[in-house]
């Protein structure tokens, strides 16, 4: 008996047996629970007096008092009231002189009291990130950061706490700012780009943070705040793409394996909740998608900070910082200053000493000088540095590869300011098209056909080609102005309308109407049962409005003009009669050649602009737009091969946003055609075409039998009868040949009733 109790007494000294006890009956153990922290608080006040004289023995006791207490203190509010304020003075003053084991268990325990809500998020912060920016232990400066953003992430999961973030991002701003030289602001940096990345701070005040970031004193902090512009949506992007691709799940994979497979409760709890999942996720894509604006739009004053930015850090003498890390700052000041059409003339001279072909990176100078051109910078800016590239890049007495990428930078240099070519550098660049080196070849095509689109008026009569000597007779292809913008319309909205039009025109012949014309079917389906007035303007008994002078204004302007009126009217008329002939000569000459040219022109710049003022453009409207942008683009008399490649290289222009950046790999895209390759290149070609010609042999049948295996599919039983062993089915053609007429005429008549019915199932009747 005395054993039996001696037991007893053993379970219930053991604490873990005590928290599950509590958990379930918190009343009739009270008395115990104050037992175990009386216990806590005479440890404690043992450790705060003497933190580096306590034994192993009691350390590890007053781990697992801290332990239990954390569990249970939700069971005894009043009791533990004290508790979490003892951890949080315990690791404040004594972090360093605990030992991993308890600084990693009373940092979890603050953790475990947050989540049963006995601390909020904002104090649970307060204790934590000091500690991490001041801690010299690399293993608690990690488990640290990982707590801190588990509790942002969870304090944001439901509804953004908007209050919790602003005070977040003060302290990490101010951690930033007052001192830009310590690398603590290092942490600020890591802990903004990663809820950035995760979606969790979408506002301008997370870019302001990166922004002081970007304009520190310590060469780290720099470069994690630039690249935190440079890369930071990327990176947004990727993880969006790559939890969508994780969470994929294949519902006719699963129906499948239900089907063949055993019918078990765990397999249909699995069924349904894969079926909960698809649900969530369809209503999830049928949600309005939130607007994740780009850093780079969310800057208070890109000015400012691009200036900052180039004075601070790439014209200051005294800049610690080496040749790479200025390239990425470099980088950074040329997205800001062509996507924001920003103006710093000291940026452009700036590149001058790096326009060699000997320069360490240059593609990548190459790159930010074109990403920093746009339409507002002045052209005899641009003029030298074009001069420049041509004369060191672009030469006979250069590699082609070194042509072709300075070929590159000038048109996208063209690209976004036109004006900074003159004329007779021009055809020099032109000619190089007929270079025998096909990468110098491609890119002066490029060059050239760039020209002809925005000013074929630069280049000879002989390389305009067909389209642009037409447009620019039709007048439809002006010369560009400095500082001159395009009005701001819908690209290829003409095409919409006429499509509507056809549309609307082909539903009347198949009513069996008479087919008239119609800008849209919305005016089909207004016009039910009205007749409208197309002369509303001439004088009629209609009833409608008539524009009637009134006599006072009549005579004022008469009194007014006088004689002195009547010439200088005269003259004006004359002169302007004079301007009307020769554009009506030039007109007519336009229609000899083309007639229905002017008056398609006409009718479609009136409906187009009566589509853009009268209706709202649905999803579908769009996505017939950018179908139509796209057939309009590749020309069909070409082959249907030829034909698959325009469109695939419009597609992917298309995709390409205005925020993407120019890399300095598009810049050398056309040098691996000049280089030659290595052997071992050449055999992978040759391996990895030789691939492409067996996908290309393939059979149809090969092809299914792949998709069924890719979707977890299993054979057909002829398929598995073909694989099964010859000893198998030895026994079965045996007994076939041993088969006498009468069974043989038995399984011929089953066989033709069979097929009347319609086989085994009955398919038939």
């Amino acid at each position: 008996m005395k054993r039996k109790v001696g037991a007893l007494e053993k379970v219930d000294a053991d604490l873990s047996s005590l928290q599950y006890k509590i958990r379930r009956d918190p009343t009739s153990y009270k008395e115990d629970f104050l037992g175990q922290y009386e216990q806590y608080e005479a440890q404690r006040q043992i450790f705060m007096q003497a933190p580096a004289s306590v034994t192993d023995t009691g350390i590890v006791s007053f781990r697992d008092l801290i332990d239990f207490i954390a569990h249970v203190a939700d069971c005894y509010p009043i009791d533990a009231a004290q508790f979490p304020e003892d951890l949080i003075q315990l690791v404040g003053l004594h972090h360093e002189h605990l030992g991993s084991e308890l600084r990693e268990k009373v940092i979890g325990s603050l953790v475990l009291l947050r989540r049963k809500d006995i601390i909020d998020s904002p104090r649970l912060l307060q204790t934590l990130f000091p500690l991490l920016i001041s801690t010299s232990s690399k293993s608690t400066r990690a488990l640290l950061y990982q707590k801190c953003l588990s509790d942002l992430r969870t304090s944001n999961a439901k509804t953004t706490n908007h209050r919790l973030n602003r005070t977040f991002q003060t302290v990490l701003s101010n951690l930033l700012t007052s001192d830009r030289t310590s690398p603590k602001g290092l942490w600020a940096v890591k802990i903004t780009r990663e809820l950035w990345k995760r979606q969790i701070w979408t506002e301008s005040k997370a870019v302001e943070i990166m922004k002081e970031a970007s304009l520190a004193d310590n060469e780290k902090i720099v470069i994690g705040g630039v690249r935190f512009f440079l890369g930071g949506d990327k990176e947004r992007e990727e993880l969006d793409d790559e939890s969508s691709e994780e969470d994929a799940i294949d519902m006719g994979k699963i129906k499948h394996q239900i089907g063949i497979n055993k019918k078990t409760k765990k397999k249909a709890r699995q069924m349904e909740n894969a079926v909960a999942t698809v649900k969530r996720k369809e209503r999830k894509k049928k949600q309005p998608h939130p607007l994740n604006f780009s850093a780079f739009h969310l800057l208070h004053d890109p000015q400012g900070f691009a200036e900052d930015l180039f004075f601070k850090h790439l014209q200051n003498t005294k800049s610690r910082l080496n040749l790479d890390q200025k390239l990425l700052v470099l980088q950074l000041v040329s997205r800001l200053v062509g996507l924001h059409k920003l103006t710093i003339m000291n940026l452009y001279s700036y590149f001058i000493k790096y326009l060699t072909p000997r320069q360490p990176s240059v593609t990548a100078f190459l790159a930010s000088l074109a990403q920093a051109t746009h339409n507002l910078v002045p052209p005899d800016v641009l003029e030298s540095l074009v001069k420049k590239i041509a004369d060191e890049f672009v030469s006979d007495a250069v590699a082609p590869e070194v042509a072709s990428a300075g070929l590159n930078t000038i048109r996208e240099i063209c690209v976004r300011q036109p004006l900074a070519m003159n004329y007779t550098l021009l055809q020099d660049l032109v000619d190089y098209r007929k270079s025998k080196d096909k990468g110098v070849m491609m890119a002066a095509k490029g060059l050239l056909g760039l020209y002809r689109e925005i000013a074929p008026g630069m280049l000879k009569k002989r390389d305009r080609g067909k389209d642009a000597t037409m447009g620019l007779r039709s007048g439809e292809k002006k010369e560009q102005r400095f500082g001159e913008e395009a009005i701001g319309q819908i690209e290829g909205l003409e095409l919409l309308e006429k499509w509507r039009e056809e549309e609307n025109q082909r539903r009347i012949a198949a009513k069996g109407d008479e087919v008239g014309p119609g800008p849209s079917d919305n005016d089909v389906d207004d016009a039910d049962g009205w007749e409208f007035d197309e002369n509303s303007g001439s004088d009629s008994d209609s009833g409608g409005w008539q524009n009637v002078s009134s006599d006072g204004d009549a005579n004022d302007d008469d009194r007014i003009g006088g004689p002195l009126k009547k010439a200088r009217h005269d003259r004006t008329s004359s002169v302007e009669t004079e301007q009307e002939e020769e554009e009506k000569q030039d007109q007519d000459a336009d229609k000899e050649n083309n007639p229905d040219q002017g008056s398609e022109a006409a009718r479609l710049e009136t409906a187009v602009s009566s589509l853009a003022t009268t209706r709202i453009l649905t999803p579908a409207d769009l996505a017939k737009l950018q179908e139509l942008r796209l057939a309009a683009s590749i020309n069909n008399a070409l082959p249907a091969s030829q034909r698959r490649r325009a469109a695939a290289a419009h597609q992917a222009a298309l995709q390409r946003h205005v925020d993407d950046p120019l890399t300095a790999a598009e810049i050398e895209g056309l040098a691996s055609l000049s280089s030659k390759n290595t052997k071992e290149q050449r055999i992978a070609i040759a391996k990895a075409g030789k691939e492409d010609k067996d996908e290309v042999k393939k059979s149809t049948t090969a092809r299914r039998k792949e998709k069924k295996q890719e979707q977890g599919k299993s054979t057909t039983n002829r398929e598995k009868a073909r694989k099964k062993n010859f000893l198998m089915t030895l026994g079965k053609a045996k007994g076939k040949q041993k088969k006498s007429l009468v069974d043989r005429g038995k399984v011929l008549k089953a066989h033709k009733e069979r097929g009347k019915r319609g086989g085994k199932r009955g398919n038939k009747g």
